[in-house]
């Protein structure tokens, strides 16, 4: 069975080497009702997964010779969602886009922005990854100036407690580390006793979004510049109050247990200027952070990428600030952000309008061969259909199940899939399908909709007449 999954898992890498993408579609763990039955997906509240039924044959290779779709077929898949109970009164914006020839292939109100949940987050990890690299790092550090240690924050919020694990995601650079070198530094300084501040003013404004409901709490923390792993409290609902001065404490707790008294309470003030760096730490690639995030579809950890790329492109780091820098990337890498409107960066907010056209345009640069490393990373941190991330219950039984690779979404009245497939024939398409309008009760009707009706018949689809 292991075996089974690790092969999965592996020849839907081998896809994205060569151009080949599997088609996504699935639903976040984010707010909204879930009421009912799925239809005729295997997917349970606690399902247990096991490894899909892969189709024996792979393509193997981008061909543009292979046959294309047919508006009228494509056209029809979305016509028959539409046509569910579970979708009625709904607003859909949908695009299918042809990767070899970026012929878009459908168009479905494609230009009309429409709520898209956690789709969102695909605006803010491709201005990440253009704007910054893949290999991008964010850095933890502390300075000195006279008697006071000032621990300052840069953006990692997946700091481990104490070691970090130079193999992991979550967890690579550690206060703990930190801490003790720190130590180390001002004893060969001569000097074992200092106050403790923190600067945590990298980001500014509210660290809470006026545009995100009551109850939301659970599903997003504050947004800080630092933190002890935030991604150990996704889908637990317990993030702390003060996520910031929550790692200061763990790094005080250390310094003392390395040998340095500290006096008083750790305060909060920006790092004097001419401040000495003593000690830093380092985080997890870009890319690497991208991938537990989108995968999961962690919204504290896609709102502090929003605030990075504020901060890079010189921009006021605050919701506002990273929502116009991340359209601002976007429309200098070429795509057209007309019926936009952006107001976070997870996609939490309900007041977010976002066109099917521009998600599938994204995914469609991505997946395609001359993509870069941008595109590697953004189609590798997608989830894999029946395997992993937000589509581990989902798509089993199905030709999507273990080739699909997706961005999902979800609120109590919208659901959105996001990705790349490849259909029977061999032909590979950037999607996108956001439905937003349908009675709260229908949440889950909508999705079983969204993947009985487009997701599983795309992904078999040998549909040119």
């Amino acid at each position: 069975m292991r075996k089974a999954q690790i092969a999965a898992l592996t020849a839907a890498s081998l896809l994205v080497a060569g151009g080949y993408y599997g088609l996504a579609d699935a639903l976040d763990l984010v707010p909204g009702p879930v009421t009912v039955a799925p239809m005729d997906i295997a997917a349970q509240p606690h399902p247990t997964i096991s490894a899909p039924s892969l189709p024996q044959a792979q393509v193997a290779g981008l061909d543009p010779e292979a046959p294309m779709p047919s508006s009228a077929a494509l056209s029809a898949m979305v016509t028959s969602m539409v046509a569910d109970p579970a979708m009625e009164g709904a607003s859909v914006s949908a695009s299918v886009i042809d990767v070899a020839s970026g012929t878009e292939l459908l168009d479905h109100s494609a230009a009309s922005g429409v709520t898209p949940a956690s789709s969102n987050k695909l605006l803010t990890a491709q201005a990440s990854l253009s704007l910054m690299g893949a290999d991008h790092t964010l850095s933890t550090t502390t300075v000195l100036q006279g008697s006071t240690l000032t621990l300052v924050g840069g953006g990692d919020v997946l700091l481990a407690e104490d070691k970090g694990d130079p193999t992991a995601t979550a967890g690579r650079a550690g206060l703990g580390d930190l801490a003790r070198q720190s130590a180390e530094a001002l004893k060969a300084q001569g000097v074992t006793s200092v106050s403790v501040s923190l600067d945590d003013t990298l980001f500014t404004g509210p660290a809470w979004n006026d545009g995100w409901e009551a109850g939301n709490e659970a599903w997003v923390a504050k947004i800080q510049p630092i933190m002890v792993d935030i991604s150990a409290h996704h889908g637990q609902g317990d993030y702390p109050d003060d996520p910031a001065m929550e790692a200061a404490q763990v790094f005080r707790q250390h310094l003392e247990d390395a040998g340095i008294t500290v006096s008083g309470e750790v305060s909060r003030a920006a790092a004097p200027s001419g401040a000495s760096e003593l000690a830093a730490v380092s985080s997890a690639p870009l890319a690497d952070i991208l991938s537990l995030s989108l995968k999961t579809s962690d919204n504290t950890m896609t709102e502090v990428e929003g605030r990075l790329v504020a901060a890079t492109a010189g921009e006021s780091t605050d919701f506002q600030g990273a929502s116009r820098a991340v359209l601002a990337q976007l429309r200098k890498d070429g795509f057209d952000t007309s019926g936009v409107t952006l107001l976070d960066s997870s996609g939490l907010a309900k007041g977010n309008k976002v066109p099917g056209r521009l998600l599938a345009q994204i995914l469609a640069r991505a997946a395609a061969p001359d993509g870069g490393t941008v595109g590697r990373a953004l189609i590798s941190a997608l989830p894999v259909g029946a395997l992993d991330g937000t589509l581990d219950d989902r798509l089993h039984e199905t030709q999507a199940a273990g080739t699909v690779r997706a961005k999902t979404g979800s609120l109590e009245q919208s659901v959105s899939l996001s990705g790349v497939a490849t259909t029977a024939d061999g032909r590979l398409l950037a999607f996108a399908v956001v439905v937003d309008g349908f009675p709260a009760e229908n949440a889950w009707g909508a999705r079983a909709a969204l993947d009985n009706n487009v997701v599983a018949p795309l992904a078999a689809c040998g549909c040119q007449g």
